[in-house]
């Protein structure tokens, strides 16, 4: 599908997105680009086989690519754009895999004055706690959405073959506005990640915290999972989705002052009406995507 394809940032996401493209086919070259400070995890990535080559200078990872993945995160993507900007090619297509799309529209306009026609803003769905291209599986896109966010001079045939690529490497894609695409993200999984982060750390920080931590039986360790994520990455698309996370907090702290209330007013009757349409609206999730 692709000639040659460069991955700005070979971490988990980009080295999976190596890994998965060359067992599926879809490129004949990979090469991978990163800082100074980043050569360490590139000489793994080579070495691994994950990558054909690497490079710290841009100009030369880019060179003869007709496919660009910017697989870093979503804070640094304008300065990516800004040293893409003497570089950029119509020749090739470029896409990202940032948890925020808005962020990364923003950041175009304010680089090209407008957003190129051949940037395919993209976002696939999975993930691990860990990171690094250690961490990197070929399998980690397979019954996976992707969900891609077109705008409006986007080029319908590079939407296209970047659908095709994401297909390849077994995404269910979807296809999104960018303002939705955030919304939706911010309640199913930038939330989440906050609630896991804030109880932690509320736990943490009470003194009896190493008998809490002791006692803390599978139901605790499932919700919290989350809480080992990279702090730098969710710092990140929190910040850069704000204006959609905190309507939800607001909500959300109205419905524990609900269920505070129920408690204080020895309500179980309502206590038990609201845990069982939770339990409800969840079963009905699993039924319809068929998960677990």
């Amino acid at each position: 599908m692709f000639k040659r394809i460069c991955i700005i940032g070979v971490g988990l996401i980009g080295g999976s997105i190596a890994r998965s493209a060359r067992q599926q086919g879809l490129c004949n070259n990979i090469v991978g680009y990163g800082r100074k400070q980043d050569e360490k995890n590139l000489q793994a990535a080579k070495r691994l086989g994950v990558i054909d080559d690497y490079t710290l200078e841009l100009a030369e990872a880019v060179q003869g690519t007709d496919c660009v993945v910017i697989a870093t995160p979503v804070a640094s993507i304008e300065s990516i754009f800004s040293q893409l900007k003497p570089l950029w090619s119509d020749d090739a297509i470029y896409t990202d895999v940032g948890s925020t799309k808005g962020s990364v529209i923003a950041a175009a306009e304010r680089v090209f004055g407008r957003v190129p026609d051949n940037l395919v803003p993209a976002h696939p769905i999975a993930g691990a706690e860990q990171s690094g291209v250690i961490a990197s599986v070929g399998d980690l896109f397979v019954n996976k959405r992707l969900i891609i966010t077109p705008v409006g001079n986007t080029q319908p045939e590079a939407v296209q073959k970047i659908q095709g690529f994401w297909e390849g490497l077994g995404s269910l894609v979807s296809v999104m506005e960018v303002q939705h695409h955030d919304s939706v993200l911010a309640a199913t999984s930038h939330l989440p990640h906050i609630l896991a982060f804030a109880l932690v750390d509320m736990l943490g920080h009470k003194d009896e915290q190493s008998e809490i931590f002791q006692y803390a039986a599978s139901g605790f360790k499932d919700f919290t999972r989350i809480a080992s994520s990279d702090p730098t990455m969710w710092q990140d698309i929190c910040t850069a989705n704000k204006d959609e996370i905190i309507p939800l907090i607001e909500q959300l702290k109205d419905e524990l002052d609900k269920i505070q209330c129920l408690l204080e007013n020895d309500d179980s009757q309502q206590l038990f009406a609201t845990f069982t349409y939770a339990r409800n609206a969840r079963q009905r999730f699993l039924d319809q995507f068929n998960t677990n």
